[in-house]
């Protein structure tokens, strides 16, 4: 992984390379849905144990991305918090439109 990152305008790009494969890109998407999904209904219902499953949907989608696919260790190791900030900002760039699933069209 790329060291001293000082900025979260130079991580971004390092992140979206991390994140080329477009299934990785999918199970990112469908985590991040699955995340928001919970965090609403946890509040909405204020049913506190679903932010139990909160991590565990959006690392579990993620990682496997990672593993299966990508075969790169998840940035979120080294940069946790921008990691996490990216990882909505590629998510919402998906869902808008402003980003591709596939990379290549990026």
């Amino acid at each position: 992984m790329k060291e001293n990152i000082k900025s979260f305008e130079e991580f971004y790009p390092f992140y979206l390379k991390q994140h080329s494969h477009k299934v990785c890109r999918l199970l990112h998407v469908v985590g991040t849905t699955i995340v928001i999904a919970l965090a609403i209904t946890a509040v909405y219902h204020n049913e506190p144990i679903l932010w139990f499953f909160v991590p565990i949907a959006g690392y579990g989608f993620a990682w496997v991305g990672h593993f299966f696919f990508e075969k790169n260790k998840p940035a979120t190791f080294q940069y946790p918090l921008w990691s996490l900030r990216s990882d909505f900002k590629m998510y919402f760039d998906i869902v808008t439109g402003k980003l591709s699933l596939d990379s290549s069209k990026d």
